[in-house]
Formats: structure tokens, sequence, C-alpha cells
């Protein structure tokens, strides 16, 4: 039995939830998996998993074996990044997660500038409405909207940012005018899905805080979407100014209550690149995060000139 391949098929079905899904990961089967993990408990003289046919549960010796071996597969992780740092140029596969409108507009434009300098360095980008699990979804670097709240995270900020209301011409011309925060339930709202509960846009002036519910019309959880209904005129859409930056441009978007700061959520936001925490910083996350913090202000500023 290779012991080490074992105690990784353990902890990737732990943390899978099944024998398949840590099976898929590395192209084995599910009776494969199970065999490693039973001669793994053979060797201990314990049992690690309680098996069903729906689901895997750790015994007392399993939570602890689980933790220990986390442990120890981090460690490996950190002493062969230690290791591939000392290459000249760094190589392999690199995992990048991002919202879905950041990736598209803004880090796209700005791949092939980097392959460019390290032309051996494979980019896998992956896009998606949520905060990616770095450890567990095998990601390099996440790019998220908001600070890192996870200590196991490093993080950089690309860039400051603010949201903004936005809506077509066509829309401003024929809808009643907007002059306060107020007058924005007499029209039609696109907003971004949170859940089942009210949709509330926060405005701020002169730090007097105000809260309206808003009508939606339309929802969605994809930013990409909420910004083309709006050029077609669909109605009013609350968005990144950065990822509006060439519709507004171009006129196919205007600014509304550019007097008011607005959120959805939080005041505090940018974009920040979120890595693990580790040692030994892998050369490919790196020099990765290095070009996207020297170039992303530059492709926003591009975008909006």
């Amino acid at each position: 039995m290779n012991r080490l391949q074992a105690m990784e098929l353990f902890v990737s079905a732990v943390r899978e939830g099944s024998f398949s899904a840590a099976g898929r990961r590395v192209g084995l089967s599910p009776a494969s998996v199970s065999r490693y993990v039973g001669e793994l408990e053979a060797q201990l003289g314990v049992q690690l998993l309680n098996r069903s046919t729906r689901h895997l549960g750790l015994t007392d010796a399993g939570k602890i074996f689980f933790q220990r071996t986390e442990q120890v597969l981090h460690g490996i992780e950190d002493a062969e990044a230690a290791a591939l740092a000392l290459q000249t140029a760094p190589r392999g596969t690199l995992r990048v997660h991002s919202r879905t409108l950041f990736g598209i507009k803004v880090l796209s434009p700005l791949i092939p500038g980097f392959q460019k300098l390290y032309p051996e360095l494979k980019v896998e980008l992956r896009l998606s409405e949520r905060h990616a699990q770095l450890r567990e979804d095998e990601f390099d670097v996440d790019f998220q909207i908001q600070a890192p709240k996870d200590p196991g995270l490093m993080q950089r900020r690309l860039l400051r940012s603010e949201r903004i209301l936005v809506a077509s011409p066509d829309y401003v011309g024929r809808m009643p005018k907007l002059r306060a925060p107020e007058d924005i339930t007499r029209h039609n709202c696109l907003t971004y899905w949170m859940g089942p509960d009210d949709v509330v846009w926060k405005f701020m002036r002169i730090n007097r805080l105000r809260e309206i519910v808003v009508p939606s019309s339309f929802a969605s959880n994809n930013g990409v979407v909420l910004c083309n209904l709006a050029v077609n005129g669909q109605g009013i859409a609350l968005l990144d100014d950065y990822t509006v930056a060439e519709e507004l441009k171009s006129g196919r978007l205007v600014r509304l209550l550019p007097g008011f700061r607005v959120t959805n959520s939080t005041f505090d936001e940018g974009i920040y690149a979120a890595f693990l925490q580790s040692s030994y910083l892998p050369e490919k996350i790196r020099v990765f995060v290095d070009y996207m913090v020297e170039n992303v202000p530059r492709q926003i500023k591009r975008s909006a000139q």
C-alpha cells in the first residue's frame, strides 16, 4: 500500500463526503478508494470511518487522524512550494477563481499578456457567483469583492471600488425622474439575488444612511445578466463601477444619483486576491498576483477612457 496516497484519499473522501467523489479527483473507482482506506485502517488497527450507503462519518479516532493528516499534507505542500520557488521560471497549472463579471470584464483581457511572460504556466480560470474554498476546491487564487475574513488566507487588494446605480438613456428618458433615493420605489429595479428576503439598497450622503426596500422587477445572481438587461432598457441596476466602465464611456449606460454612495451590502468595497497562507508562497502565485496588482488598475483606467 502507498501510505501517502491512502492518507490523501482518506482526507479527500472526508472532504467530498464519498469515495466516488474522491475517486473522480484522481481517476480511481470508488472501490479502489475504499480499498485504500480499508488498508489504512487495517495498518492502524482502528476504524476511521462509519460507512453507510449515503454517508461517510468519522469515528472518534477518525476525527483525530483526519486533523493530524491534514496538517501533514499541508506540510508536504509547503515543502513542495519551497522547492518549486527555486525554479527560474514558474511552470505547471495555476487554478484561479473569480466572480463572473470581474473575470469577464477585467481578468480575461489580462491573461494573454501574463502568459506571454510565463509561457510554461497554464492558467485555469473558473467563474461563479460565490467565494471559493481554496483548499477544498483546489484553487490557487480567488478574486473576492470584499476583504477575506478567513485567518488562513493571505490577501492583496488590487483596487478600491464602489457600487453605482446605472440605467440606459432610453430607460431614463421614459421613466419618472430619479432625484432622491425614495424615488427608486417608482422604478423597475434589476437586483442581485441574495435570497428570498426583501431587497434593500443602502444610500449614504453626509453620514446620513437611508435604507430603501426596492421593487425588484428582475433578479439574478449574475452581474453580466443584470448589466445586459440594464443596457437593453429594462431597469436600474446596482453594479460595481469597474464592471460598467465601458458602458458608461460609450453612453450605453448612465449613472444615477451620483451624489450618493450606494450598496446592497457594505460600503467598504474593493477587489482582493486571496490565497492560502503558507511558509513558502509558490512562485506561480506570487508572479500572478504581482502581475494583477500592477495591471488591473491600468485595465480599469483604459476601459474608462
